[in-house]
């Protein structure tokens, strides 16, 4: 069995919705052979807790007002470290970039097979680890840091 139709259009519009607030590093999976509940998953990622909320606010605003759909459940929304989105056909999984390394869903779900995101989304992959290494740089050039 294969992500339907309509699976995939929910996942390529998310994946636009969290490409246009800057998401890091998107990727989805076609999950509907191990899994009975969804067909789909969808992970995302975000530097700070601000724009994981933005992200998922996003996704939200864009699934409802292009294809009418809206989640059954929405967890994880106080602490925006780890939000899920479930709309049934497919589950959407923004996480803060701290979460996204410790809990390392694409471990789980690695042999799964990839779908095709839109270029802009592609577009994010390794984003997460250049935005941690110049962060790091410019924590490093403060003073006080390792260069002063």
């Amino acid at each position: 069995m294969t992500a339907t139709d309509r699976s995939i259009e929910l996942i390529n519009t998310a994946a636009q919705a969290a490409a246009d607030k800057l998401a890091h590093d998107i990727i989805a999976y076609d999950v509907s052979d191990v899994l009975s509940i969804t067909d789909a998953f969808l992970l995302a990622s975000a530097p700070n807790d601000r724009q994981v909320k933005s992200i998922v606010d996003e996704i939200e605003e864009r699934l409802n007002k292009e294809l009418g759909a809206k989640p059954v459940r929405r967890e994880g929304d106080r602490e925006a470290r780890w939000v899920l989105l479930d709309y049934v056909d497919i589950v959407v999984h923004v996480q803060h970039s701290e979460e996204r390394v410790f809990y390392a869903l694409e471990r789980l779900w690695k042999d799964c097979p990839e779908l095709e995101l839109p270029a802009d989304a592609k577009a994010t992959r390794g984003k997460a680890e250049e935005h941690a290494k110049l962060q790091a740089a410019e924590e490093a050039a403060e003073p006080g840091g390792e260069w002063a």
